[in-house]
């Protein structure tokens, strides 16, 4: 019996009482009548491909039924080399054809090809652009910052010198008068007689 592919998906193995699954004798005797009937197929078409292969190399001769009818009628011997020598042009054609077909589909990669290349170089140059714009401003932007932060410290570097010499001057003034009064006072002491003091 030969082995269909509905025979695989239609085949149906008995429950085993007491476990899950089927029972493994009688799945591994269907996997064998697979197994024989898939060698069969196999060798029946390689079998197959090696009558086909020397059939169209003309090393063996047509199966019976076309050469009688080829006996019988000779004449149309003639037509039949007919299309055999238009073969060959034709297949300088189809090979031209397909050259012509080759040669179009390379121009076209090609011309894709720099196609995408010319858009990435425009996009990458407009980046770079895009890049040398925002990191000018942003430079500008910083050193105006930096620009200003120098004349609030520079302001306030002044601020200080001139309080510095405020406090200066006037800690000066200070400590002249300190000093005047102390003079004043040992002055005073020195004209003062004794007995004035009560000694």
């Amino acid at each position: 019996m030969a082995l269909t592919p509905d025979d695989v998906v239609t085949k149906q193995f008995q429950h085993v009482r007491f476990k899950d699954g089927f029972d493994p004798d009688e799945v591994d005797d269907f996997l064998d009548e697979i197994v024989i009937e898939w060698r069969k197929a196999l060798e029946e078409n390689a079998e197959l491909k090696a009558k086909l292969a020397a059939y169209e190399s003309g090393s063996t001769p047509a199966p019976a039924a076309a050469a009688e009818p080829a006996a019988a009628a000779p004449t149309p011997a003639p037509a039949a080399e007919a299309p055999a020598e238009a073969g060959p042009t034709g297949s300088a054609t189809a090979t031209a054809g397909i050259i012509e077909l080759a040669q179009r589909l390379h121009d076209e990669h090609v011309a894709e090809g720099e196609a995408k290349r010319n858009q990435l170089i425009s996009e990458a140059e407009a980046e770079v652009a895009r890049i040398r714009t925002e990191a000018e401003a942003k430079q500008r932007e910083e050193t105006a910052r930096l620009e200003r932060e120098r004349n609030t410290l520079e302001a306030r570097i002044t601020e200080l010198r001139n309080f510095e010499r405020d406090y200066r001057s006037q800690l000066r003034g200070y400590i002249e008068g300190q000093l005047r009064e102390l003079d004043e006072k040992s002055a005073s002491t020195d004209s003062t007689p004794v007995s004035a003091i009560g000694l």
